[in-house]
């Protein structure tokens, strides 16, 4: 498993499918997993400038849970290689899915979307593990920008920044990315 890390605009995403191109066997090799929701016109305009990007040839499903049923589609059976692009997109996914109100959450609602959320991480490792794929992990670096000022920016940075922790617990290989240029920290 490989997490590719790094603020926006980085060059992150780039260069997690740099990766894959160089790792993959054959032209589609590869399935992408996609977890942005066009909830506006400007996530509109970046899944769009996303999937311009992308390998035509690699596989694409748009999913950011339920990752169990990943064994169940041919694509998934029929590549080696996994893109999850991204992580944190997943994150805010999953916390709109459970709450709107984030200034008036308690703490035991707090955890238990906390679990919910590192159940999912867990389940997508598994199924990668348990079928002997290469995974790639893309999310941002939570920790170097400015602390939130509002009560929802802090409990994503905080759930956030522990589930990059978990999966570089878990990788082999830990990549920061600035400005384009690639860094192995791990």
């Amino acid at each position: 498993m490989i997490l590719v890390i790094g603020g926006a605009r980085s060059g992150k995403s780039s260069y997690a499918e740099k990766r894959m191109k160089e790792m993959q066997g054959s032209l589609n090799d590869v399935l992408y997993i996609a977890t942005a929701i066009p909830t506006d016109e400007d996530m509109m305009n970046r899944i769009k400038r996303h999937q311009q990007d992308r390998e035509k040839e690699w596989y694409t499903i748009e999913q950011y849970k339920d990752f169990q049923l990943l064994e169940t589609n041919l694509n998934f059976q029929n590549v080696n290689h996994i893109l999850f692009d991204c992580l944190t997109i997943m994150i805010t996914n999953i916390m709109f899915d459970h709450y709107t109100d984030f200034d008036n959450i308690t703490n035991e609602e707090i955890e238990l979307l906390e679990l919910s959320i590192k159940e999912e991480i867990l389940k997508l490792i598994d199924v990668c593990e348990r079928n002997k794929k290469t995974l790639c992990i893309v999310s941002n670096e939570v920790g170097f920008g400015l602390v939130p000022s509002y009560r929802l920016g802090i409990i994503f940075r905080d759930i956030a920044g522990r589930m990059n922790q978990l999966i570089a617990s878990k990788a082999t290989e830990v990549i920061l990315v600035t400005a384009g240029i690639p860094l192995r920290i791990k």
